[in-house]
């Protein structure tokens, strides 16, 4: 960076320059920004470290260490404005030293950092392999246009109750169905249940109405539904999770199908969720069997650090 820049740790006054930054990548990336700056303000919360690079009084790059596991496993950020890969660079080499330090921290023998990328990033991906990061997993952003027309509210399926998130007892509930049914899923870091929370309902809070628990006569709770409405430009879907003695009896199409009706109520236009292209349970097969199109392609980049 010449001498107009700096590089700094980064605080919650921070969120909107870097929220700002993030909209601008959106829009190179996807033709539209999409980062609500609630989500920016939840990372910079919860985040282990963040850093910012500001060149001439504007923020042009950011990366955070997100999470950090006992086994040595770490999930970062990283933006970067095309024209400032210098300043990204400072940040990647930040963030590297950081999940080094925090994988030999947990006793673990070396950090396995994971980085979440557009297929076309703004950041030069010649910068990740020459540092020896490589592509280890695709995921899809898919969308699907809803209205109350097209979208009403469905009929659950024989023998299945379905519940808002309504007192501490659901929350927990809605906990243990998270971790047991994304338990075998590619990269799935357990968590107990202050430190999920933490994650799902930070300082910010969060709407616990959109948040579903589905019941089974005969298996007693089996499913959970996550969803925020507080995203630009669409409803989210932030998990959905079936117990694997419950799979098979429509539980996940009649879940998908509930949240498309309840935004469309609220007067979204568009449901969005991110999802695994090598997703154990199908779960990419069902999405597009309800419509739902890919809005974007994001890469898992991996780096293994020796500690």
């Amino acid at each position: 960076m010449d001498d107009g820049g700096w590089v700094r740790m980064a605080t919650g006054e921070d969120a909107p320059a870097v929220c700002a930054l993030l909209n601008a990548v959106d829009e190179i990336e996807i033709g539209v920004p999409e980062t609500a700056l609630k989500e920016v303000e939840e990372d910079l919360a919860t985040a282990r470290q963040a850093w910012v690079a500001v060149e001439a009084g504007r923020t042009v790059a950011y990366a955070a260490v997100l999470d950090a596991g006992a086994d040595g496993s770490v999930d970062i950020d990283h933006y970067v404005l095309p024209d400032h890969q210098d300043a990204g660079l400072r940040l990647l080499g930040l963030v590297e030293a950081s999940s080094r330090e925090l994988a030999a921290g947990a006793g673990a023998s070396e950090a396995v950092v994971h980085l979440h990328l557009n297929v076309a990033p703004t950041l030069d991906t010649a910068l990740l392999t020459g540092r020896g990061w490589r592509t280890v997993r695709r995921h899809h952003v898919l969308t699907r246009p809803v209205s109350p027309d097209t979208d009403p509210v469905p009929d659950p399926p024989a023998g299945v109750l379905l519940r808002p998130c309504a007192d501490e007892a659901d929350r927990r509930a809605a906990h243990r169905l998270h971790q047991e049914t994304f338990a075998r899923h590619f990269d799935f870091r357990p968590q107990g249940y202050e430190e999920w929370l933490g994650r799902i309902a930070p300082a910010a809070g969060t709407d616990w109405s959109l948040v579903w628990i589905a019941a089974v006569d005969g298996l007693g709770d089996a499913a959970v539904l996550v969803t925020r409405d507080d995203r630009e430009g669409m409803g989210w879907i932030r998990t959905l999770g079936v117990l694997e003695q419950a799979r098979g009896r429509g539980i996940g199409s009649h879940l998908l199908r509930h949240a498309f009706a309840v935004y469309a109520w609220r007067g979204r236009d568009t449901v969005g969720l991110g999802v695994d292209t090598e997703n154990v349970t199908g779960a990419l097969r069902l999405y597009e069997a309800h419509g739902m199109g890919v809005h974007y392609a994001v890469d898992t980049w991996e780096l293994r650090l020796g500690v």
